[in-house]
């Protein structure tokens, strides 16, 4: 059930909250005063397009948001999506629109427009005059008829889509085969080739990693190699400008001062230290340039070895997996061409095969649409006589076109129409004005609400095109269809207002010389007074009042009030 909206700078909205309940939540107003920015702002906060032509002038942001307490189903579906859920079943739903992006929150953790989207199907269903077109669709008539079936329906389509998917692929492998034999011949040679340079290079799953690994340290042991036999020959007493070779020709000169100037004898000592010490390090370095092992025979090997592997991942794949994978594939197209003919014939016949299985499919879920047709036609019949067709007369055509099935079977389903007494059955969309259409969607609401996991129910328009006795029976039906669900209804019909367990006026104010639109619950007389002025009422009267408060009573009996 949808608690609560929340709407800051949008459009003429300044900011505004309305607090909705069970049952039937009216909203009236005057042409003009803002009833579709409602509706609008609660269709961009469940992923409607969203545009900074939405944001009030002089905002910088739109912010729009739904409070929602799930139901068992409800709550099952957005743990599916692996979305956020509060542990008494709220749901916060937050839209936010700035110059540059929108943002979509629920509870509290940024998902995608798309998965908002998703998620809107089953919170609240939204029937506008857009709603109302989408019943001309044959694929919504399908869609009805199947939802009524229920599960077994379901669990054949979903036999036909993966049924489909392999046929469609089979199809198109048989499409794709060439009946040039040279050609033939040309792609065989090429996959022998391939197969054998794989198969030459003697591969094993885990070899790129051993040899890489060993390849990084040999490489790595060749550079320690070459600093310390630099770092020996530095030291030692071989080579001109070693340190060894220096230290000794500096002793040397210090050893003749002696003999001279005896304060030289403490400063020979420490040299003649370091000279020993720097041996001793010498000798150190070379025992460890001895132990040093570097088998370049063993180096060049991995090195070619690598460049083998790496060429062949160039080609075939980027692991020895997928190297490995791609042999495999490639010796089973090589089968095919060396066994052409049969290859060809055995995909012919699993193609045929698989058409006879779908065909079966698609005869059981006729089967089903063709038994499940005449009950349901006979539903929406006595809920059509409900909304005041007084002389309707609706059928259900499914109609079998083989040739053309699809994941939902292969038939046509219509639903046909007569209004007027000796008129023929003709499809929905021949006859049905915008009225008629508003009350046909309003009644398929009410035979499918038992079904429905969706608790909440959004009307706009729902009086298009009605009045009079026309429009009691609709507000009659939606009486009933409250005490089921929440309903939240956009109406200019005081017959429709006074089913009102809410009521809510929406009106344009001006505040600091800009106009504002504002939306306020009504008290039971301020209700009265509002169904009055739909009533048509240039005056506030005690006739209309008392007109409007009989239509209040006519309400609550029909709500069982």
């Amino acid at each position: 059930m949808l608690e609560s909206l929340h709407v800051k700078n949008l459009a003429l909205i300044e900011e505004q909250e309305v607090t909705f309940s069970e049952g039937m939540n009216i909203l009236t107003g005057e042409t003009g005063a803002g009833k579709s920015i409602i509706i609008g702002s609660i269709n961009l906060a469940l992923g409607a397009k969203a545009g900074k032509d939405y944001i009030r002038t002089g905002a910088e942001y739109a912010l729009v948001e739904l409070i929602f307490s799930l139901n068992d189903q409800q709550c099952a579906r957005v743990r599916e999506m692996e979305l956020p859920i509060e542990e008494d079943h709220i749901l916060i739903l937050q839209r936010k629109i700035t110059e540059t992006r929108s943002s979509c929150r629920a509870n509290g953790e940024s998902i995608s427009a798309g998965q908002l989207k998703n998620l809107a199907g089953c919170l609240l269903d939204m029937y506008g005059q857009h709603e109302h077109q989408s019943l001309l669709k044959p694929a919504a008539s399908k869609k009805m008829l199947d939802d009524y079936i229920g599960d077994e329906a379901k669990k054949i389509k979903d036999q036909l889509k993966a049924g489909l998917s392999d046929y469609r692929r089979w199809k198109q492998e048989l499409e794709e085969q060439s009946s040039d034999e040279k050609m033939r011949a040309r792609e065989a040679s090429l996959l022998e080739f391939e197969i054998n340079e794989i198969e030459a290079a003697g591969l094993d799953p885990r070899e790129d990693e051993q040899a890489e690994k060993k390849y990084r340290l040999m490489v790595n042991g060749k550079k320690l190699k070459e600093v310390i036999y630099a770092v020996h020959a530095l030291t030692g007493y071989e080579e001109e400008g070693s340190a060894g070779l220096a230290v000794g020709h500096a002793l040397s000169k210090m050893k003749a001062l002696s003999d001279y100037d005896e304060e030289s004898v403490p400063l020979i000592s420490q040299l003649t230290e370091i000279d020993d010490l720097l041996n001793d390090f010498n000798r150190a370095v070379a025992q460890y340039r001895d132990s040093l092992e570097f088998d370049e025979e063993e180096f060049m090997y991995l090195e070619e070895r690598l460049n083998v592997i790496n060429h062949l991942k160039d080609k075939y794949g980027s692991t020895i997996e997928e190297i490995l994978e791609s042999r495999e594939e490639k010796q089973k197209n090589l089968e095919k061409l060396e066994n052409y003919e049969v290859y060809v014939e055995q995909l012919k016949e699993k193609i045929k095969k698989q058409k006879e299985d779908i065909l079966q499919l698609c005869k059981r879920l006729s089967k089903l649409r063709k038994k499940a047709a005449q009950p349901l036609s006979e539903h929406l019949k006595q809920a059509m006589i409900d909304l005041n067709f007084l002389d309707v007369e609706f059928e259900i055509s499914v109609t079998v076109q083989e040739d053309e099935f699809a994941a939902d079977g292969y038939d046509q389903v219509e639903f046909l129409i007569s209004t007027n007494p000796g008129e023929a059955l003709k499809p929905l969309w021949q006859i049905a004005s915008g009225g008629e259409l508003s009350r046909i969607m309003l009644a398929v609401k009410t035979v499918f609400a038992d079904r429905d996991e969706t608790d909440t129910l959004v009307f706009d328009e729902i009086d298009t095109g009605i009045s009079g006795r026309t429009a009691w029976k609709v507000s009659e039906k939606l009486g009933r269809l409250s005490r089921s669900h929440q309903i939240i209804c956009i109406t200019h019909l005081a017959q429709i207002a006074s089913m009102a367990d809410r009521h809510f006026l929406i009106e344009k104010n001006l505040k600091d010389e800009r106009t504002v639109t504002g939306i306020r619950e009504l008290s039971e007389t301020e209700g009265l007074e509002e169904m009055a002025r739909l009533l048509g009422s240039g005056k506030m009267t005690r006739a209309v009042l008392e007109n409007a408060k009989e239509m209040r009573d006519s309400a609550d009996r029909v709500k069982g009030k």
